[in-house]
């Protein structure tokens, strides 16, 4: 049965009621790209025109790296006492919080996200500054015991210019994830968001300027992949960049490192598998599942499309799963009461309905959902298959919207093995009442997270990251404050 409804309109948000091509941050000043060019940022949930964006090219870029070069070496960043840093930090993080009911109204508006997820998802970025904030005065060095005519240390020291690429799921709260510990351990940054979803990382640029930090410091350069995003890939002067998007995408940007070998994170794809038991709380391990696809419309990395089933539950659990499904609300981004937008442009769109024609073509059924949604905007249906095989497409590709499906197995073994099955290995769930069993299986699998009895849940403790084409590196934690660093060693003969 198809659904039909129309979204209200959206909020007045004064900065995007302003009128005019929306210009980047470049050595402290707000400027257009050389080239005159713009591109559009569409509101996915109606389809209409949101505004005109600065397109930057290899020039614009250029510039941006020579501001935040000059920044770094002029060294009132780098060398600031860390307590001052940890400061500013702070303030950062108080700004956010100052202005976090506008920033989630244009996450939801810019990227379809329900305004009651946009909420918490700037909530995380304030706290990700708080986090940050604490580390600038604990980046230790170490004293080496070589003998009593040597003192050996070792410290660790700001990489130099940082870039930060990120995805349009989330766009805030990924910043935060780049900035933040760049930031702490001294770094200056350029950012690029993603041309979907650029609106909240300038709206946030303009916002430090309440904050105590130096012209070219922070740097944000908006554009299309081909053109600002590759430049930054290959620029010589750009010592690191950490990149969250496909796996395709991330294997352009390393190949393109090697020509200064910048320091290159990749947090990448993925095509998680879900392990239900035949001894699972299966009503929470139904929530727990739906949420891992249905959350944010799917287009989550770690999202939980392979879902496992042990046999001898399998159509308790499925039955269980559907009844989670349904408690997704398809609606207006801007209702407090809507849990699942649209996904975040046409292509997006085009691209999720293709494979849920692609699963039907290769004999899967459709247990729930797959209906179309009769709206000007881009919302898809949860959508569950069976009988599926680990080999088909819908198993094997991500797919990025809320589809996933349901893959028998009989015994521990077999679940690990269709697991495994996978060239990606960023999260993996299970689900079991067992925990020598969940200790067990988590050893077993290949995949840089895993849950027991829960989906998604991340701390900003947390190191974050995958095996095998999900990327490498870590973000989160003290561990990724290495990736921001260089270590340098220090021997003097007494």
């Amino acid at each position: 049965m198809m659904r039909n409804f129309e979204v209200a309109a959206p909020p007045k948000i004064d900065f995007v009621d302003g009128g005019g091509a929306k210009p980047m941050l470049i050595g402290g000043e707000w400027v257009h790209a050389k080239s005159g060019r713009t591109f559009t940022t569409v509101n996915p949930a109606n389809g209409e025109t949101i505004a005109e964006i600065a397109a930057a090219d290899s020039e614009d870029v250029d510039l941006a790296v020579a501001a935040a070069r000059r920044a770094f070496e002029e060294s009132t960043w780098r060398d600031l006492n860390p307590h001052a840093r940890s400061k500013v930090l702070l303030d950062m993080a108080e700004a956010i919080e100052a202005h976090a009911e506008e920033l989630a109204q244009l996450e939801s508006l810019d990227g379809g996200i329900p305004i009651a997820i946009t909420r918490g998802m700037v909530a995380s970025t304030a706290l990700t500054f708080r986090y940050y904030s604490g580390w600038p005065t604990k980046i230790l060095g170490t004293v080496n015991p070589v003998g009593d005519s040597v003192h050996c240390y070792s410290v660790r020291e700001a990489l130099g210019v940082c870039a930060g690429i990120v995805p349009w799921n989330g766009p805030l709260v990924m910043a935060s994830w780049k900035i933040a510990p760049a930031l702490a351990t001294g770094n200056t940054v350029i950012l690029k968001p993603a041309e979907q979803t650029s609106l909240t990382a300038l709206r946030f640029a303009e916002i430090l300027g309440e904050c105590d930090l130096p012209p070219g410091v922070m740097n944000v350069v908006t554009g299309l992949g081909e053109g600002a995003g590759a430049a930054i890939a290959a620029h010589p002067d750009i010592d690191k960049v950490s990149f969250t998007g496909s796996t395709m995408t991330g294997k352009k940007i390393l190949g393109a490192s090697v020509g200064n070998l910048k320091r290159v994170t990749l947090e990448l794809g993925g095509k998680s598998p879900h392990i239900v038991l035949a001894d699972a709380d299966i009503e929470l391990a139904a929530r727990n599942a739906a949420s891992g696809f249905c959350v944010m419309s799917g287009q989550v990395c770690v999202a939980g499309t392979r879902i496992l089933v042990q046999d001898s539950v399998h159509d308790e659990f499925a039955e269980a799963l559907i009844k989670a499904m349904s408690a997704y609300k398809i609606g207006d981004p801007f209702d407090d009461g809507t849990t699942l937008g649209p996904v975040v442009s046409k292509q997006q769109f085009d691209r999720v309905t293709g494979y849920v024609t692609t699963g039907k073509d290769e004999g899967g059924r459709i247990a729930a959902g797959g209906e179309p949604v009769n709206s000007s905007g881009y919302f898809v249906e949860p959508t569950l298959f069976e009988g599926v095989d680990n080999r088909m497409r819908i198993a094997r590709e991500e797919i990025f919207g809320p589809v996933a499906a349901l893959i028998p197995f009989s015994d521990v073994d077999e679940a690990v093995r269709i697991a495994n099955d996978t060239p990606y290995g960023l999260a993996a769930a299970i689900a079991t009442r067992d925990v020598s069993t969940a200790h067990t299986l988590a050893r077993r699998l290949r995949a840089g997270v895993v849950w027991v009895n829960t989906h998604g849940e991340l701390d900003l403790t947390f190191p974050f990251g995958g095996f095998k084409q999900s990327g490498h590196g870590r973000e989160l934690g003290a561990q990724s404050l290495d990736a921001f660093t260089e270590l340098k060693s220090v021997m003097i003969r007494l």
